[in-house]
């Protein structure tokens, strides 16, 4: 059996178009969207909407930790639309309606979980691709538990303000659906495990959401495999974690390469 693994896609539906080529199936772990395209402001569903000086503007202010400067810049740019969430959900939904055309064209099986930068609600239902976030699914005789998103940090709520809503959960909802898996024989998730290299990015140069959840369940299920994305230059890519290979699929956007999995 040989399946190829992908995550953070972020718009890259051209190669996305070849990455179960050669494939029993194909899994993808989120990010299929790409809110603010960081190296092109003019690209990216921010860019489109909000013009690529405002882009480029919130790119600056987020990188310096301007947070008050950001949030008055965004709040006067989004400002410009009666609805913005509605102009939100409408450009959301047609990045998804080309995306998901790529991946009904396989004539392979398709796994796919929501990451951060997804809108899991606006997800086409009439997919032939299995959308198995939260749950577990037998795939030639091995169980694989699937989990999206990224868990928030401790005692922080989820925001329900502004017109983007990225897939962040609670911590406590995100650790109780880890452990509603049950003993699975490969984890995939979009957020790391809780593995301090696995989970900070060298270019950011910050610890990116990551799930202790998920290590204890690789300490007490032991998988041959945990499988994920979310960080985008990690400090380590994969770590042996007892019996279990854990490992950063990559940034597909830009690698173009998915991970294979053989067995």
């Amino acid at each position: 059996m040989r399946l190829h693994v992908v995550s953070d896609v972020h718009g890259n539906d051209r190669a996305l178009a070849r990455a179960a080529d050669g494939a029993d199936g194909l899994i993808v772990l989120g990010d299929l969207l790409e809110f603010v395209d960081y190296r092109n402001p003019e690209l990216g569903i921010m860019g489109r909407l909000l013009g690529a000086e405002v882009t480029a503007a919130f790119t600056r202010l987020r990188g310096s930790g301007e947070r008050a400067a950001m949030v008055e810049l965004l709040e006067d740019a989004w400002s410009r639309f009666d609805n913005p969430r509605e102009v939100v959900r409408e450009e959301v939904a047609a990045h998804y309606a080309r995306t998901f055309a790529v991946l009904d064209k396989f004539d392979v099986p398709v796994w796919a979980i929501p990451g951060n930068v997804d809108m899991p609600e606006i997800w086409p239902t009439d997919t032939s691709v299995s959308l198995v976030d939260n749950s577990v699914d037998v795939i030639d005789g091995l169980r694989f538990g699937f989990v999206g998103g990224v868990p928030l940090p401790p005692g922080m709520p989820a925001r329900n303000s502004g017109p983007w809503q990225p897939h962040f959960i609670v911590d406590e909802e995100f650790d109780a659906t880890v452990s509603a898996l049950g003993p699975v024989d490969v984890l995939c998730s979009h957020a790391p495990p809780g593995v301090p290299d696995l989970a900070y990015d060298v270019v950011a140069r910050r610890r990116e959401g990551a799930s202790p959840a998920l290590r204890n369940r690789i300490a007490v299920d032991r998988p041959s495999h945990s499988l994920f994305g979310h960080v985008h230059q990690p400090l380590a890519q994969r770590r042996r974690v007892g019996d279990t290979e854990c490992v950063n699929v990559g940034h597909f956007r830009l690698t173009e390469q998915p991970y294979v999995l053989r067995w």
